[in-house]
């Protein structure tokens, strides 16, 4: 199949915005829940007409500050209650968000408060102060408030004073101006291949989004009740269109950006969905697997791990689990499975994987668990999610069908294209930019993909990432990569060869996993995997690796050589983004000599 479609039930009206989302529950059901904020070591309800009247409060304290209405205002923080209450405010004093992760450096915070012309910034603390600082934006006259302010009164009590005089009205009238086709939004991309891009999203494709997941299959486990701990980056367009998601459908959402300590606050909050990019799947998966070997259970892991896979891959077919297999799977639930569980805190029936390919593997892991994993796809470019697995409409190794009102389309060279109410008008005064992603209503992706009898799409690469050997064999490096770093010692994995004779890879050894590698293997503790890079040992457990990928492909297409490299890929250091996605382009310039000594004679 070529091209599917699916129809949409709702419509947009002109005058709507995604205030109305909030606002309306206010007027309807003030009292309902909508957020959970920490306190201490509880998590106290927030309701509708508590946010919104905080909202209003904002709202006015920026409209006095000077914000007009098409404004862009910055938004500089780690994910907390206050991101969402700000995104609401800047919205309801009629200007438009411009996030910025919180981990951005100074030059990249530069460019973005440049590009967008943003004539506020809010940021977090006394850090993103000071990277901001480094920049020029002082002397072009920006705004600027802090939220945990050192000296004096923080964002809040500051636009709290400062808003005092105006009266509600105003922010009424702000927000009554407001149309669907005005931008609520402009989000970086994250530059993977370049410099940041601003996409354009309206309020139209912010409720294009939001109607569009409740109108499937998830609106039965997206209901009053629930809750969500967001914990991603609320500047990543998955968080945020997300959030927005659970508000309309009624789920509590709990903010948290203490990632070393998710856990222990999973056991608190007891979500009942889980929302996150497959690196974090795959960190949980690799740990415990890790701790299940450090105290002698390994065996038992590994044979649990295998049913449970087995056990999601009968589910698909039309006996289904067999008896034998179903005995496994109940006496591994009672020895392992359960305890995954409740690491999650016990009560999550879902969860969402999103902002990079998931792997099938994992995918039958986690549903074998009784923790389906619903894995969607989409970009920055379609506000989040375009097509999504729902519970019913479920296939593994998928990223589901498009979501309501939206058609994909594969093209001559096998990219998918895309089209629909969640597709953005276009980058932020790049018209080249634009012209060139967005042509006659479809959008170029640059994935390559395929669509089955059902709708499903599959996502098999990039076409920037297609390698292609010097004896014309074109390999698609994801799936590889998700096999090496199935292994709990692998960080990441990186497939190179094009033009080369042959498929090699670069291999990073995860930092949480190397102690105990080293305590089993008898190596000092104070050895440095740059010291290692060449240990007989070690190079034997990411061969393992490297042969259980190879075992996925033809001879042509297998890794033949490896490199481990000396330190992770990390952030900080410039070779992933904030959303945990390798950025090719820096890890093969970065590490062109490691990459040539494997083509060495």
């Amino acid at each position: 199949m070529t091209e599917f479609s699916v129809p949409a039930r709702f419509s947009i009206a002109e005058d709507s915005d995604a205030t109305g989302i909030l606002f309306g529950i206010a007027e309807n059901t003030p009292q309902r829940t909508v957020f959970r904020h920490k306190e201490g070591d509880d998590w106290a309800p927030v309701s509708a007409k508590d946010a919104a009247d905080r909202v209003t409060t904002l709202a006015k304290g920026l409209i006095a500050s000077g914000v007009g209405p098409g404004d862009r205002v910055a938004l500089l923080s780690r994910t907390r209650l206050e991101w969402s209450l700000l995104d609401f405010a800047i919205w309801s004093a009629g200007a438009t968000t411009v996030p910025i992760y919180d981990s951005s450096s100074g030059p990249q915070i530069e460019w973005i408060l440049s590009d967008s012309g943003a004539t506020t910034i809010i940021v977090e603390d006394d850090s993103h102060r000071k990277a901001y600082e480094t920049t020029s934006g002082p002397s072009k006259g920006v705004r600027l408030f802090q939220i945990d302010a050192t000296d004096g009164a923080g964002a809040v009590d500051e636009l709290i004073a400062a808003g005092a005089d105006i009266h509600d009205d105003e922010v009424a009238k702000r927000r009554t101006a407001l149309s669907a086709a005005d931008p609520a939004t402009l989000i970086y991309t994250s530059g993977t291949t370049g410099r940041p891009k601003g996409c354009m999203l309206t309020h139209a494709n912010l409720l294009s989004e939001i109607y569009a997941v409740l109108e499937g299959n998830l609106s039965t486990l997206l209901a009053p009740g629930r809750r969500m701990l967001m914990f991603l980056p609320m500047a990543h367009v998955l968080a945020r269109a997300i959030t927005l998601v659970a508000i309309e459908a009624g789920v509590e959402v709990g903010f948290t950006s203490d990632i070393p300590n998710l856990v222990p606050e999973f056991a608190v909050f007891k979500p009942s969905l889980i929302l996150s990019v497959p690196r974090v799947f795959e960190k949980v998966f690799a740990s415990a697997r890790q701790k299940a070997h450090d105290d002698g259970k390994g065996r038992i892991f590994d044979a649990a791990a295998t049913t449970a896979v087995e056990y999601s891959e009968a589910l698909g077919t039309d006996s289904g689990p067999g008896i034998v297999l179903r005995a496994k799977h109940r006496l591994f639930d009672a020895l392992v499975y359960g305890k995954l569980r409740a690491a999650l805190g016990g009560d999550c029936e879902l969860a969402i994987s999103g902002g990079a390919p998931l792997g099938a593997r994992l995918g039958h892991f986690f549903r074998g668990i009784g923790i389906p994993v619903y894995e969607g796809y989409g970009l920055t470019e379609t506000t989040a999610a375009f097509a999504v697995n729902t519970p019913g409409e479920h296939k593994v190794g998928t990223v589901g069908k498009p979501l309501a009102g939206n058609s994909v389309r594969l093209g001559e060279d096998g990219e998918v294209l895309l089209s629909g109410g969640v597709v953005f008008d276009g980058y932020w005064q790049n018209p080249e930019a634009t012209a060139s992603a967005l042509e006659d209503g479809w959008f170029h992706t640059g994935d390559l993909g395929r669509i089955d009898d059902e709708g499903f799409i599959t996502i098999t690469g990039r076409k920037k990432e297609l390698i292609v050997t010097a004896g014309g064999k074109n390999v698609s490096p994801a799936g590889l990569e998700d096999v090496i770093r199935a292994n709990p010692l692998v960080s990441q994995a990186l497939v190179v060869g094009d033009n080369q004779p042959f498929i090699g890879a670069l291999v990073t050894i995860d930092p949480e996993t190397f102690p105990a590698w080293k305590s089993r293997n008898g190596r000092a503790d104070d050895a440095t995997v740059a010291d290692l890079v060449d240990d007989a040992d070690l190079r034997t457990e990411i061969q393992s690796a490297i042969d259980a990928a190879n075992e996925t492909v033809s001879h042509a297409e297998a890794i033949k050589k490896f490199r481990i490299l000396p330190a992770d890929f990390t952030e900080e250091t410039g070779e992933m983004t904030p959303t945990l996605k390798v950025k090719r382009n820096v890890v093969v310039d970065k590490y062109a000599d490691q990459i040539s000594a494997i083509y060495a004679r």
